[in-house]
């Protein structure tokens, strides 16, 4: 048995979507200090060119919004241009809305759903050929979906369209895991909790105050998100298939409940 390299990801190729900024970056920040050379898009190619000049000379931008199935495709068609084959897979571009019940549109409803639950779909189905050229049975590629723990449970907010995503993305996952398994392509999830991030406002502006409703009594760190897209990416998480990862500080799963004393 060698575990001296079971978290390394010296020659793999990964494409991180949403991967200029919050969980997206922190993820590829972590595949670059483990030897991957990445790959990171999203909407505004300012910030993904930034994010990749940051990160250093193994992430490269490769700017494209996946709202669409138009853009995924076209996504697919730059990346191949580039690579012969893709190790790693994180569909992580994502949208949130809130709004009251009574007022909450169409609009708030498409869009969350298209780019939270279709893209990760149509994106992984244009990358197929290049996940399929990556894996094998002996070294499977990942796709690596980040869901949410507002997935598994309720938020106090009204963001009906995030809540419905997320937990349909979770069952989406084991659905594209019992499917892509036998092209030696390994699929699972992520479900993040408070972090620090652009959509995650509360655990960013008011970290401490957040924090004391966690079981950790802290919110989430870099290395706390980089620590579990290694884990799945890496040879470590070789035989995980379609499991979801909470990585929430124990909100979710530890947790008490009130009790109501009869």
């Amino acid at each position: 048995m060698d575990t001296t390299t079971l978290f390394r990801l010296d020659g793999r190729v990964a494409l991180i979507t949403g991967g200029s900024r919050g969980i997206g970056k922190m993820i590829a920040a972590g595949f670059v200090a483990q030897g991957a050379k990445v790959y990171i898009s999203s909407r505004k190619a300012d910030a993904c060119e930034a994010a990749a000049a940051e990160l250093g000379p193994n992430c490269i931008a490769l700017p494209q919004d996946v709202s669409t199935v138009a853009g995924c495709k076209a996504l697919a068609e730059q990346f191949a241009a580039l690579e012969p084959k893709l190790d790693i897979l994180v569909n992580n571009a994502g949208a949130a809305w809130g709004v009251p019940f009574e007022e909450f549109s169409e609009v708030g409803w498409d869009k969350v759903m298209d780019l939270n639950l279709k893209s990760p779909f149509f994106l992984t189905q244009a990358m197929h050929a290049a996940l399929k050229a990556g894996g094998s049975h002996e070294r499977p590629a990942k796709v690596i979906n980040i869901t949410s723990i507002d997935g598994q449970r309720l938020n106090p907010w009204e963001t009906y369209s995030y809540h419905a995503s997320k937990s349909a993305l979770i069952y989406l996952t084991k659905r594209m895991a019992a499917r892509l398994v036998r092209d030696g392509i390994n699929v699972t999830s992520i479900a993040p909790g408070a972090f620090a991030s652009d959509m995650n406002k509360a655990a960013r502006d008011h970290g401490d105050a957040v924090a004391q409703g966690i079981p950790a009594k802290r919110v989430g760190v870099d290395e706390d998100m980089a620590g579990a897209a290694i884990y799945l990416a890496s040879r470590a998480g070789d035989y995980v298939v379609g499991e979801t990862i909470t990585v929430d500080g124990g909100l979710v799963h530890a947790s008490l409940g009130t009790s109501i004393d009869a």
